[in-house]
């Protein structure tokens, strides 16, 4: 019972949480009419990449709120403004914001196993992430259509009415939107505890971690970090860099090289297990799975190549 209550109750509650907090904001944003004010922020970088500006709207909220950001998105594809493969690469766009979003929490949690390394572990994440949303930008203005003047929202704002007339019309989105976000992400959240519980992930991360042969060109001392990546949650392995650095056993770089690659290889049941069940509640399952999909791909993919320019450069 204290299982369920601690790692199923408790960590469901913080999820459903901070999501109706940015479905509630974007709600209200919407009905303030600021959406146009805030994609202002961002409308220099989102027409850079052919964007539109409920992407940029998108990005401006993902520095406050990433629960925000991917509630305006679903609303804007839901409505047609938005296709499927404009909401991907707009999904995408949010990756620096949604990394400055939890830096702080990373950075600490890095510097307090690794000290002065976390400047550099958590800079060569950065870097991965900003090269992921540069990316997007110039493929975007590649396979999307310039938006035409005057952007996605018509040049007319609506008459803005009194507070109670914006709060009822707040909550009257609210109430409409949150019923469909329990609907989906309450199902696949148990779910997915319960797959974890039966030990489906633990079987294949312990899969991956028995066919990590081919990671020759890391110290055979490190292969213990991306095992423990693997195993469990960046914490252990942390754990287990900080062990062997206080151990003298590895140099500095190795540790680097063995966190990014432990933080590559761990992508796939991350994504599954965290990300999936948050993204159900704004978007069909499929749909939901199809960005998350691509987003955790594009992630790691953006840390293979800061990962080989890191091993050349202290190699």
């Amino acid at each position: 019972m204290e299982n369920i209550y601690t790692n199923l109750l408790i960590p469901l509650l913080r999820l459903v949480g901070s999501m109706c907090a940015g479905l509630l904001i974007a709600s209200l944003l919407e009905s303030l009419h600021w959406t146009r004010l805030v994609a202002k922020l961002a409308a220099p970088l989102a027409r850079a990449g052919h964007l539109r500006e409920a992407s940029a709207a998108s990005f401006a909220l993902a520095f406050v709120s990433p629960a925000a950001s991917n509630s305006l998105l679903a609303e804007a594809h839901a409505r047609g403004e938005l296709t499927r493969r404009e909401l991907v690469f707009a999904n995408l766009f949010n990756s620096s914001p949604s990394f400055l979003v939890h830096l702080p929490t990373l950075f600490s949690l890095v510097f307090a196993f690794l000290g002065p390394l976390a400047f550099v572990y958590v800079g060569l994440c950065f870097i991965a992430a900003a090269l992921r949303t540069a990316c997007t930008l110039a493929v975007g203005r590649l396979l999307l259509p310039a938006p035409e003047a005057g952007g996605l929202f018509p040049a007319a704002q609506k008459k803005q009415g009194d507070w109670r007339e914006t709060a009822r019309l707040t909550l009257r989105r609210f109430k409409k939107r949150i019923s469909k976000l329990l609907l989906f992400t309450l199902p696949v959240y148990v779910l997915f505890f319960a797959l974890q519980q039966m030990g489906l992930f633990t079987a294949a991360e312990r899969w991956m971690a028995g066919h990590a042969d081919w990671l020759g060109f890391l110290d055979p001392k490190s292969l213990g970090i991306v095992i423990m990546y693997l195993l469990s949650e960046s914490g252990a392995a942390l754990s287990a860099a900080a062990s062997l650095v206080d151990a003298g056993a590895l140099a500095p770089q190795e540790i680097v090289l063995a966190l990014l690659a432990g933080n590559i290889l761990s992508t796939p049941v991350r994504a599954l297990r965290h990300q999936l069940p948050s993204y159900a509640g704004y978007y069909s399952p499929a749909l939901a799975l199809h960005l998350v999909l691509i987003n955790q791909l594009c992630r790691a993919a953006s840390l293979v190549p800061v990962a080989v320019a890191y091993h050349c450069y202290a190699f």
